[in-house]
């Protein structure tokens, strides 16, 4: 079976045909920039855009930036505020004309690490950090997925954890790998100390650079990089569709 796949993020919308047997993905990604400001008819437009491209019968996956409730948005960190409340799987489904399945984006990463990556056949508690515009992550205890936690909006210097440590701050204030790194292990030893994960795996867009980084760990847990990299919250999407098939 093969299912689009289509994540939504604070810079870019993009989606792809996934083989679930495999996981992989069965074309190049189409990419949008996503719209400023992301707003959800912006945003629900540009997503129906993505569908229309590969034109492929089924349901479709959405990895969404935000707490997800009944397909219903309830947070606004990285996206435009007038999304709260907004059922955004019954306006993507209109707007696409297929059966939609609306998982949070970092949820989204995590099913697919879980399920064909650095998370596979792993039991006890795991977690998976997504390094991007802000930081999402997911929590899983013993392959059971425990939907949108929101650990990378913790307090750390007085600000959310997200503020301090994302890839995007890296690039905002220009910092090194070396400096930046610093800031990720004081994240990782924040979280190691709320929840005692026993492997915490690091994915997002800065997973592809994980060697310049990660020499700066000191946290106490086993710490990998994500495998799928940033192809997670595509192929999560595509298999959190399943349900819907």
């Amino acid at each position: 079976m093969r299912l689009l796949g289509i994540d939504i993020g604070g810079s870019g919308i993009k989606g792809a045909p996934v083989c679930l047997e495999s996981g992989k993905l069965e074309t190049e990604r189409f990419r949008i920039a996503t719209p400023q400001p992301a707003t959800p008819g912006k945003v629900i437009k540009t997503a129906a855009e993505i569908v229309r491209h590969f034109d492929l019968e089924g349901p479709v996956g959405f990895g969404f930036p935000a707490v997800i409730k009944n397909g219903t948005v309830r947070t606004a960190a990285n996206i435009d505020s007038s999304w709260i409340g907004v059922n955004a799987a019954e306006r993507l489904a209109e707007a696409t004309g297929r059966p939609v399945v609306l998982v949070n984006d970092a949820d989204a990463a995590g099913i697919a690490e879980m399920h064909y990556g650095s998370g596979r056949g792993r039991d006890g508690v795991v977690v998976i950090a997504t390094l991007g515009t802000g930081i999402g992550t997911s929590l899983f205890v013993d392959g059971k997925l425990v939907p949108s936690t929101e650990f990378g909006h913790i307090e750390m210097k007085g600000r959310v954890a997200e503020k301090y440590a994302a890839d995007s701050v890296r690039n905002e204030k220009r910092l090194g790998w070396r400096e930046w790194g610093g800031r990720v292990n004081e994240y990782l030893c924040k979280l190691n100390e709320l929840i005692r994960p026993d492997l915490i795996i690091v994915g997002g867009g800065a997973s592809n650079k994980y060697e310049k980084f990660s020499p700066c760990f000191t946290v106490d847990t086993e710490v990998v990089p994500a495998r799928l990299r940033n192809q997670a919250g595509i192929i999560g999407a595509a298999l959190a569709a399943q349900t819907a098939a």
